[in-house]
């Protein structure tokens, strides 16, 4: 249930930090929300990856969409010398999933294990 949580959360606020903030406040959105919603390190990183790849394939497939994949055509045949404009999307979704799920690693490793918080009770 977590998991789900975490993943909307990020999906959610990312979309939000997007509109007045950078391109990077998606690091600081998983950051947070893994901080604060206790994972283990290895579900932090899938959530964060799989959270922020599908905000940033599904935000880089509708502005494709919306000019007709016009810019998406160019921009492949430059860098994969193909008019292939959903490996341009699935490429963008890939780096911002790394951004992500490391930013959320980052932010599951704040806690600390349940064992030593009792140990020190």
């Amino acid at each position: 249930m977590r998991f789900v949580i975490s993943l909307l959360l990020i999906v959610i606020l990312s979309l939000a930090a997007g509109i007045w903030l950078p391109f990077w406040s998606v690091a600081l959105v998983a950051f947070a929300v893994s901080a604060l919603i206790p994972q283990a390190p290895g579900l932090s990183l899938i959530c964060g990856f799989l959270a922020v790849f599908l905000t940033w394939a599904g935000l880089a497939f509708f502005l494709d969409h919306a000019n007709h994949h016009l810019l998406g055509n160019r921009i492949s045949q430059l860098f994969f010398k193909a008019e292939s404009p959903l490996l341009l999307v699935a490429l963008t979704g890939f780096v911002g999933g790394v951004i992500g799920g490391l930013s959320a690693l980052s932010g599951s490793f704040v806690h600390k294990p349940a064992a030593k918080r009792q140990a020190e009770l």
